[in-house]
């Protein structure tokens, strides 16, 4: 089976900064896309938007709302993903799921990020 463990959210005021973590467990390829998708306050399940994906041999993909703002790295040794998020909005408030993408999707729990103006 695989786990996926986030750590890293929380309360910040607009303009500050969080570092989510990711940690894969169990039976992981090595060639795999881990990433980053939020879930708004009233949105389904289904609304979850991409914020930023990397695979296993470093291409990343982001958001246009989140570009130059977010960082997203992987250390592939640990199964670990990462996103660095600077220049918070209110807007970036959300749920925060880390996706593992092998030949199924496997997702987090989520992380609540809170960002007040």
């Amino acid at each position: 089976q695989v786990q996926l463990v986030e750590s890293g959210g929380g309360v910040v005021q607009a303009g500050g900064s969080l570092r989510l973590s990711c940690a894969a467990s169990g039976s992981i390829f090595s060639i795999n896309t881990m990433g980053w998708y939020r879930q708004r306050p009233g949105k389904q399940r289904e609304q979850r938007e991409l914020v930023a994906v990397i695979t296993s041999g470093g291409n990343t993909n982001y958001a246009d709302s989140v570009k130059g703002r977010f960082t997203i790295s992987r250390d592939n040794a640990k199964n670990t993903v990462y996103l660095q998020m600077n220049s918070l909005k209110p807007e970036d408030t959300a749920v925060y799921f880390c996706r593992l993408t092998m030949l199924n999707n496997y997702w987090g729990q989520g992380t609540q990020v809170t960002v007040s103006s």
